[in-house]
């Protein structure tokens, strides 16, 4: 059709797409056509804006590579990978649910541990971490034989291939559970750490004077035919960070009860300072998939 005015412009492209054979690709396209031109005529976006849009684009996509991702970094930062995250689990967005973002730090491969034995790797100073948790199904009954990834930053917020003082695969395990759907192992107390900002993303959060920290939490990936993988991440709730995290990855159902305890603790040399944690997971009813890496 020809165009006489803006409000043409809509129907035109709409209809420019509707031989897409793909029924979702052709719903998709033209529901992003039509609110990408609203957007646009809500904030009456002029033509210079318009041009630094494209380049603010054009930049994160310059500055992804196999290390770092500004793309995604940018999607959590708005809240928008949060958001698709919500509507896909707790019954499509309908309950609460312990499904959460993957991250940028997951690898494949991570090293099978004993249930209850230790991630640590190579000397990792901090406070001591037991992890008990249980992985169960909507009805509340165990889900035995299910394959747990874990991962998580250190004391010092970094990750073990950010930080070339830790050994190859520390702080990471991946465990069985049995036949009460338990799972436990004994690690460090991670701490929170910054997002990149020497981007856009950085631009939008100085703008907004946001702060840059994702606030302490523990990595989980779990596996198990005829459930919907489940990936979480749990929070420590004495972390200043928790209602302001920069990727808005928190929510109430995350919130971990990590306990401090002083004094003698559930292995021999505890002492002093030490913490534990109790957790439940829900899977769904759903296809069992490994994501891809983020990272190489």
């Amino acid at each position: 059709m020809l165009i006489k005015s803006q409000a043409d412009v809509t129907p035109a492209v709409v209809e420019a797409y509707q031989n897409i054979d793909d029924a979702r690709l052709r719903e998709i396209v033209a529901s992003l056509v039509k609110h990408l031109h609203d957007f646009a005529r809500d904030v009456h976006l002029t033509e210079e804006e318009f041009q630094k849009g494209t380049q603010i684009i054009a930049k994160m996509g310059q500055l992804s590579n196999a290390t770092h991702n500004e793309v995604v970094l940018m999607s959590g930062s708005l809240g928008f990978s949060a958001l698709v995250c919500l509507l896909n689990n707790g019954n499509n967005g309908q309950t609460e649910t312990t499904a959460n973002l993957l991250g940028p730090f997951w690898r494949l491969n991570s090293p099978k541990t004993e249930n209850d034995a230790s991630i640590v790797r190579s000397p990792t100073p901090g406070p001591e971490l037991f992890v008990k948790a249980y992985v169960k199904d909507r009805d509340g009954k165990p889900v035995a034989g299910a394959l747990v990834d874990v991962w998580h930053s250190s004391p010092e917020g970094f990750y073990e291939q950010q930080d070339p003082n830790q050994a190859e695969m520390n702080l990471r395990g991946q465990f069985t559970t049995d036949e009460n759907g338990y799972f436990g192992f004994r690690t460090v107390k991670p701490a929170g750490y910054p997002i990149p900002i020497d981007g856009p993303v950085g631009d939008l959060l100085r703008a907004a004077k946001r702060h840059n920290f994702r606030p302490a939490h523990l990595h989980f990936l779990i596996l198990k035919e005829g459930f919907k993988t489940l990936i979480s991440q749990i929070y420590d709730p004495n972390d200043d960070k928790l209602e302001t995290d920069v990727q808005f990855g928190v929510t109430r159902a995350l919130i971990g009860d990590f306990t401090r305890h002083d004094g003698p603790g559930p292995a021999p040399g505890v002492t002093g300072e030490w913490y534990s944690l109790n957790q439940t997971f829900v899977m769904e009813p759903g296809k069992s998939r490994l994501p891809k890496p983020p990272i190489d």
